[in-house]
């Protein structure tokens, strides 16, 4: 089961990165950082929810997964460029 979790939550770490990618290129670093960002805060995630949960919780660890994800991946998103108007 747990091999299942792990699994997972690496697709979800992939998924989260590639969404990111797709939803706003511009605002974020390298594609390098943002996939491994994911990848390796979803399993931790994963891992940080099962070992509060206890084996049996195998949806609790995948939201725990998508959740720091979510989070991690958050913080790596740069302001967007601002256009400064030409008023004098």
């Amino acid at each position: 089961m747990v091999i299942w979790q792990t699994l997972g939550s690496a697709l979800i770490g992939i998924a989260l990165s590639y969404a990111g990618l797709r939803w706003a290129p511009e605002r974020l670093p390298s594609r390098l950082l943002v996939l491994g960002t994911g990848l390796v805060a979803a399993l931790s995630g994963g891992l940080l929810t099962h070992g509060m949960m206890g084996p049996g919780h195998g949806p609790a660890a995948l939201a725990g997964s998508l959740a720091l994800g979510v989070a991690l991946l958050s913080l790596l998103i740069r302001p967007a460029a601002r256009t400064r108007s030409a008023t004098i």
